[in-house]
């Protein structure tokens, strides 16, 4: 009876969801065709009601932890699902993504994205586009912001291993910018797949950043282990039991 009651109640919340990202995109189209920065208040205020609902409807409390980053640097999170970018997009000033280049025609979201920043690229040419945004930074074609990337590429399901790609190390020796690692454990929650969305407390927790001049395999192996180490902590804090990474000893082995 309670799952019933659970999805029910996931369903309305994804409904509202959906229908209050349609609101405030009417809202906040016309303003941001007068000025851009209206287009940060669009997602800072859509982002809040999502919180918002999560709570009320589905009794989805979420909680933001760490040093918020500011100014130009590199976020690299753990991606579990669609919340995670719902609690880093609420906190930090002026998010942005490199992101696929068909998301630009996408109804809304690719309008929004583009407004605040974000970089449609071809799978590929993602150095290329980071210089150019930095280049844009330092000319004052643009304003500093946060660049929000997933090392691992995708969402990743809580207790699944899945290696982290050296496109971060790239990023972070070629644009020689400070890098904010970040954990999260969204994914007992809010699921990568279906409609259910349970109770609990979702957090997202900035890390101590990672200062350029360390060299590419020193950087990816801290990354990794950091957030990973973080995560888990995070998830064993909400009651899910993370299994042992698959070269790690079982107990009584070794």
């Amino acid at each position: 009876m309670k799952t019933a009651v659970q999805a029910l109640r996931s369903i309305v919340f994804i409904v509202v969801m959906y229908v209050g990202m349609l609101l405030y995109a009417l809202v906040f189209f016309p303003l941001t065709l007068i000025n851009r920065e209206n287009a940060f208040r669009a997602v800072h205020a859509y982002t809040a009601f999502v919180r918002w609902a999560a709570r009320v409807i589905v009794g989805l409390k979420s909680e933001i932890r760490g040093k918020v980053p500011e100014g130009e640097v590199i976020i690299a999170s753990k991606h579990q699902s669609f919340f995670d970018i719902i609690l880093i997009v609420s906190a930090v000033p002026r998010p942005k993504f490199i992101m696929k280049k068909q998301l630009v025609w996408a109804p809304i979201v690719g309008y929004f994205a583009k407004a605040i920043g974000c970089i449609p690229v071809d799978r590929g040419k993602r150095g290329a586009a980071v210089k150019q945004m930095l280049a844009d930074v330092q000319a004052g074609r643009a304003q500093p912001g946060q660049l929000i990337i997933f090392p691992q590429g995708t969402r990743v399901a809580p207790g699944a291993h899945l290696p982290y790609k050296i496109g971060t190390g790239v990023l972070y020796k070629e644009t020689g910018q400070t890098v904010v690692p970040a954990a999260t454990n969204v994914g007992v929650f809010w699921k990568r797949h279906g409609l259910m969305r349970w109770p609990g407390t979702a957090v997202v927790e900035f890390l101590p950043p990672i200062e350029p001049g360390l060299e590419m395999q020193d950087f990816m192996k801290r990354l990794e282990t950091v957030v990973e180490e973080n995560s888990n902590r995070l998830m064993a804090e909400a009651g899910f039991q993370v299994p042992p990474a698959p070269d790690a000893p079982r107990a009584g082995e070794g």
